[in-house]
């Protein structure tokens, strides 16, 4: 029989475990460590959900509380683009100012722990500004209360100044309350980051609908909603809604809500004591379920399926409860299901969320529609429509998704990655696909991607154009099909596999017209997927300059006429298209610090009519706008690829 010392491996290399190897970490430096417990992804502002909008949503959500607690009607908050520069400024009662410094640099600590003074806050684990100081290479908080004013100012988490407690008796009385926060992220955690005015300002809207009677100033423009989530739905809904939009409040519940044509599923603007809930949870699913029960019991219909009675839904939905338990720190999914935590004992007498949500529909959808019979109707018609669309290509669906199965089994489209958006994974917002055009584009991105959250789908040549075909030719066409299979959308967002869809194209003209192709798929079939901020364009270098002591790869003509100036004797390579591009070198390009253009749908946007001038059978008429808008680019001193 083997002993101890036959069969202990040798440690000679291995780091002692002992008393110098538990190391204590203060408050600011654990968040600056683990960034990601407290804010989700870093990222460089090309998308919604990076941090550096959750550190404004942490500030601005304090300024809210103090708003709903009846305390302060005014938010302003200006950002400078240039400098990168936030600053906030409410007039509620203040942070008391004792207490300011531990207010914003000490964990576990708030008012917001004691239900008396903030009942249904979103924030109510003490780190919102707190993580935001952590994170910030400038950081300054002013509170005004009593008579008195106090500034103190940090720097990556460590106090620098503190004006202590001064007199401040202004001229106008509306500034005696209330707090100042500044701050500018860490350029050595955010990179090389910006601000995208169309992600901020969706926010500074949500807040609005949110809160009615609020007035949010941002950069000198006032936002202001008379009628929450009703503005919200009229604001931002795609075409003609087919019934006036109903509306319903009551108490700690809203919701409005109406059918649209030309949409797949049922989509949600959902939001949890303001919190908007991008991911849902279970008030968007008890809803989900409820409403399809409840109109099929108006109609006495019991044999209509609920993806008949969803399909075409367009809602805005807002509960306010009490403690709600979210499943991450970024609070983008709601995992409660009572209106109110357990008491003490382990009890809980407290309604629960489904139930709640289903009393409040019986009585007021079910009022409405007997009320409102043209609505009725018209709803009726639509889940009819519906029904027989879905059984119209049942036989195809059913092909193509077997079809599907025995491709995905043996893929050379796709080259998945391990982790997934629709799993609980740590790392599942890095989840990403990049949609290639080509197998030499898709080899270079293929070597050099991260093999845990990079997947590659590769296109053969150009996709189906699919503006004037039915989703029946969707199934038929086995890329298309194979592409929305390997997303996972087919029945919804929920089970969507990536974070961030990455459409990886040449620079040159048959690249362009490959995404436009495919972004007319995903507009035409899957507009939620671009309207939750999922479709993003990769920016690859254009140019390479270099000499024997540098290379610079450049995205633009202005880049590279930069580089060229602080380079000697340059070589400068035009790239035409991705696969020339070497993997080694590619790496760069897709790694944490790649340049992506979001897609972004704008309220008046008129998608349809788009889609329709640029992708349809308006030959004629694409050609003379071409001819007029036609720019000549000089490229000479140029050395092609």
């Amino acid at each position: 029989m083997d002993t101890e010392e036959d069969i202990t491996l040798p440690l000679s290399n291995a780091a002692n475990y002992d008393e110098s190897s538990i190391v204590h970490l203060e408050d600011m430096e654990h968040i600056r460590l683990r960034p990601g417990m407290y804010i989700g992804k870093l990222g460089d502002g090309s998308s919604h959900d990076d941090g550096i909008y959750v550190l404004i949503k942490e500030v601005i959500d304090n300024s809210i509380d103090e708003f709903a607690a009846g305390f302060g009607k005014r938010i302003d908050m200006t950002i400078n683009f240039a400098e990168r520069k936030v600053s906030i400024r409410d007039y509620g009662r203040g942070i008391p100012l004792g207490a300011l410094v531990e207010a914003v640099s000490k964990l576990n600590t708030g008012a917001k722990y004691d239900s008396k003074v903030f009942q249904k806050s979103v924030g109510l684990n003490g780190v919102g500004t707190k993580a935001v100081n952590a994170l910030s290479s400038y950081f300054r908080v002013q509170a005004f209360r009593d008579g008195k004013t106090r500034s103190i100012e940090f720097s990556q988490g460590s106090l620098v100044a503190d004006s202590g407690i001064i007199d401040y008796v202004p001229d106008d009385p509306f500034l005696a309350s209330g707090t100042l926060m500044e701050f500018i992220p860490d350029s050595k955690l955010f990179g090389n980051f910006h601000f995208i005015n169309e992600y901020v300002e969706s926010r500074v809207w949500n807040y609005c609908y949110l809160n009615r009677g609020l007035s949010f100033y941002y950069n000198d423009k006032r936002y202001y909603s008379k009628n929450g989530l009703l503005d919200l739905l009229e604001h931002n809904i795609e075409g003609e809604p087919l019934y006036p939009i109903i509306h319903i409040k009551d108490e700690d519940f809203e919701a409005a809500f109406t059918h649209v044509n030309g949409q797949s599923s049922d989509y949600y603007y959902s939001f949890v004591n303001g919190q908007h809930t991008t991911e849902g949870g279970t008030h968007q699913s008890a809803f989900r379920e409820d409403y399809a029960k409840v109109v099929k019991e108006f109609y006495n219909k019991k044999e209509y399926a609920p993806e008949d009675i969803r399909q075409g839904l367009v809602c805005a939905l807002c509960i306010r409860i009490q403690e709600p338990v979210f499943e991450a720190q970024t609070k983008t999914k709601l995992g409660s299901t009572h209106l109110a935590p357990n008491a003490a004992d382990g009890s809980n007498s407290s309604p629960v969320l489904k139930t709640y949500i289903l009393d409040i529909l019986k009585r007021h959808l079910d009022n409405y529609l007997h009320i409102n019979s043209e609505t009725a109707e018209i709803l009726l018609d639509k889940i009819q429509r519906n029904e027989k669309e879905r059984k119209s290509i049942a036989g195809i669906k059913k092909l193509a998704k077997e079809s599907s199965k025995k491709a995905s089994l043996n893929n050379s489209k796709l080259r998945d990655c391990h982790v997934h958006y629709n799993s609980n994974h740590a790392r599942r917002l890095e989840s990403t696909i990049f949609i290639t055009e080509g197998l030499s584009a898709s080899g270079s991105i293929t070597k050099s991607r991260d093999v845990e959250t990079q997947a590659v789908f590769s296109l053969r040549g150009k996709p189906l154009n699919t503006v004037s075909v039915g989703k029946a030719e969707v199934y038929k066409n086995e890329e298309l099909n194979l592409l929305h299979n390997a997303l996972d959308i087919d029945d919804g967002m929920e089970n969507l596999r990536y974070n961030n869809v990455v459409i990886a194209t040449d620079a040159d003209v048959d690249g362009m017209h490959i995404r436009l192709l495919l972004l007319t798929f995903f507009l035409k079939f899957y507009p939620e997927l671009v309207r939750q901020g999922h479709v993003y364009i990769l920016q690859t270098p254009l140019f390479r300059v270099r000499n024997k002591q540098k290379t610079t790869y450049c995205y633009s003509d202005e880049e590279r006429i930069d580089a060229i100036n602080k380079t000697p004797n340059p070589e400068i390579t035009r790239f035409k298209g991705l696969g020339e591009i070497s993997p080694d070198e590619f790496k760069g390009f897709i790694n944490q610090d790649m340049r992506l253009d979001p897609v972004l749908l704008h309220k008046d946007f008129d998608t349809q009519g788009v889609l329709r001038f640029y992708m349809g059978q308006n030959t004629s008429q694409r050609r003379d706008f071409i001819m007029q808008n036609l720019r000549i680019e000089d490229d000479e001193n140029i050395v092609v690829a």
